[in-house]
């Protein structure tokens, strides 16, 4: 992948993320940045694979609560 223009930021950790966080890029000898910009990156991808999910179903019928009851039932499942 091509290396992005980076934008400055101030992001406020929780005390234990930000020394896990710190212990973790020691240890691989990345940076900080970089172990961050690689998890939202990641965020991002699990989302774009969510809303493909989505849109593949959207088509599929909706089932209600009182009817998947009854189906569950007449299944002999509860």
């Amino acid at each position: 992948m091509a290396q992005a223009t980076s934008k400055r930021s101030t992001i406020y950790l929780e005390e234990n993320i930000h020394k896990t966080l710190r212990l973790k890029a020691a240890e691989t000898h990345r940076s900080i940045s970089d172990l961050v910009n690689e998890a939202v990156r990641l965020t991002f991808i699990e989302d774009q694979q969510d809303l493909a999910e989505f849109e593949a179903r959207e088509a599929e019928p909706s089932v209600g609560y009182e009817a998947m009851l009854k189906a569950l039932k007449a299944d002999g499942i509860i």
